[in-house]
């Protein structure tokens, strides 16, 4: 049995191991089995010759994440329709700098932009830029010189940047208002204030795994989105609960049927508080972990 003061050690990093591990890999299932991964060899290490439990936990766990993630390329070449970072909850009750700093960074669009970045250019850029773990900690994490994590992280910062306004975070009242309208385009079938909330260049995008029927390709345009949301989900979603949440660190909303979670729906904005993309994860896989 791990000594209680050993355990304490894995526990109070674990929190930071997840974020981490989550943001690498856009799966919270993943993500969970590279922390008790991690704890496991943690268990069966000398821990009297780790003189940094903390730097040797983070290193552990950004090595398991990366093979899983080089895995999970392979696999998500023969996914099915669209694939989308496995949705999370996030604390409603934190302060507004707390939830800015956690919602830019795991926001569904920054996911989705760490996706175009190798493996070790990803990994890298997180433990800096978002988990502020010093280059010679990370030059041991990827097994590279500290110059070259350098250049994983200037390559990263300069793709990031090119979207950045594709994940701004607008004002909770203007999250609320996109909400609300795209709720009553659902229930009415009528877009007219959702059309007026929305980028011209507007993207739905639909994950179902191949398991339940989505949209199989991405929406693009006003008049493709609110097609599909006037017709299509206004007779599939009206009888649906609807519950709002915070999603990935920005206002979304989980569906229910019958008590059982269905779908859920959140969006990107852009710098004028337009929302940009709308995400809806329906793959039951990925929604098993909402609205407990």
């Amino acid at each position: 049995m791990t000594p209680p003061d050993d355990a304490s050690v894995f526990e109070s990093a674990r929190p930071m191991l997840l974020g981490l591990a989550y943001r690498i890999l856009g799966s919270r299932a993943e993500a969970e089995d590279a922390v008790q991964d991690t704890y496991l060899k943690w268990q069966s290490a000398d821990r009297g010759a780790i003189e940094n439990p903390a730097s040797w936990l983070t290193t552990l766990c950004t090595r398991r994440c990366i093979d899983l993630l080089r895995s999970a390329r392979h696999a998500r070449v023969d996914y099915v329709g669209t694939w989308l970072p496995e949705p999370v909850e996030t604390p409603a009750d934190l302060d507004p700098g707390e939830k800015l700093s956690l919602s830019s960074s795991l926001q569904t669009a920054f996911l989705l932009v760490l996706e175009r970045l190798a493996p070790k250019e990803r990994a890298a850029y997180l433990l800096h830029d978002i988990f502020d773990v010093p280059y010679p900690e990370i030059a041991t994490a990827l097994g590279l010189q500290e110059a070259a994590c350098r250049k994983l992280v200037s390559r990263a910062r300069a793709n990031i940047a090119q979207s950045k306004a594709r994940h701004a975070t607008p004002p909770v009242e203007r999250q609320e208002r996109l909400l609300a309208a795209f709720q009553a385009a659902v229930a009415s079938g009528g877009t007219d204030d959702l059309a007026a909330l929305l980028s011209d260049d507007i993207e739905l995008c639909a994950d179902g795994g191949g398991k339940v029927p989505t949209v199989s390709h991405v929406l693009r345009g006003k008049a493709e989105v609110l097609d599909f949301i006037g017709r299509a989900l206004s007779d599939y979603w009206s009888p649906y609960a609807w519950s709002e949440t915070d999603i990935n660190g920005a206002r979304g909303v989980v569906l229910r049927k019958g008590g059982a979670v269905v779908a859920c729906v959140s969006f990107a904005y852009d710098e004028h508080g337009a929302a940009t993309s709308i995400y809806i994860v329906r793959n039951p896989d990925k929604l098993s972990r909402l609205g407990g």
